[in-house]
């Protein structure tokens, strides 16, 4: 968003694109509480547009429009000792390797964190491996989506589940979750009460427009499913 779609964005339509990156559900919350003024929120669930709407919720969502979705994934530093064995053997016997340093998102604050949980324990199950267990239930290992890039590039983690299009961002190795599949079904929603609507309403419909559509699919974004 920051680096490519914004500055597009920008250039497309002569609007200025400012991000404020998180976990969809600790940005929904924030939005809720009125700690962030935004015009538009992206949200990598469905469920949390329906956290924005309703009398209830505040009314700050009326509709969203779905964009892409996107492949959970681990996506590694290769320079860690586990990168051979990643490109090799099953993610799930890997990970499971003592010593081995995963990182994934809170569950608790991002629709990412929880897939990440659900792979491990489906994985743990059904291939008897309680390291797997372990590993989805600790804590020690969940960092903020905005630092868990960072800590997997400097070394400090071996390796973190990211959605695709997240990995080839950043230029992180990633191996598929083979045998699963975990997907990210990404949306857009012009909030109400937006400061800028009308910019609201023009980004909304370039990230839905072909040529965002093509930006995004170089970066291993697929379209939602019905598109």
């Amino acid at each position: 968003m920051d680096s490519q779609v914004g500055p597009a964005f920008d250039k497309a339509t002569g609007d200025r694109f400012v991000g404020f990156p998180g976990g969809s559900q600790a940005l929904a919350a924030e939005i809720k509480g009125r700690l962030e003024r935004a015009d538009v929120f992206v949200s990598a669930s469905p469920a949390v547009d329906g956290s924005l709407m309703g009398k209830a919720n505040g009314e700050w969502v009326t509709s969203y429009r779905t964009f892409g979705r996107t492949y959970l994934e681990i996506g590694y530093n290769p320079k860690s000792r586990f990168a051979r064995q990643l490109r090799s053997r099953p993610w799930y016997d890997v990970v499971a390797q003592p010593g081995f340093r995963l990182g994934r998102t809170d569950p608790a604050t991002d629709p990412k964190g929880v897939l990440a949980k659900e792979a491990l324990l489906l994985a743990a199950k059904q291939h008897h491996l309680s390291a797997l267990r372990r590993e989805a239930t600790e804590t020690s290992n969940i960092f903020p989506e905005e630092s868990l890039v960072g800590r997997v590039q400097a070394g400090d983690l071996d390796a973190g589940f990211f959605y695709q299009v997240e990995a080839v961002a950043a230029k992180l190795p990633a191996v598929p979750l083979t045998g699963y599949s975990f997907y990210a079904t990404y949306t857009v929603a012009a909030l109400n009460r937006a400061p800028h609507p009308a910019a609201a309403r023009a980004f909304v419909a370039y990230l839905t427009s072909p040529a965002a559509k093509a930006l995004l699919a170089k970066n291993g974004m697929e379209p939602a499913a019905g598109e």
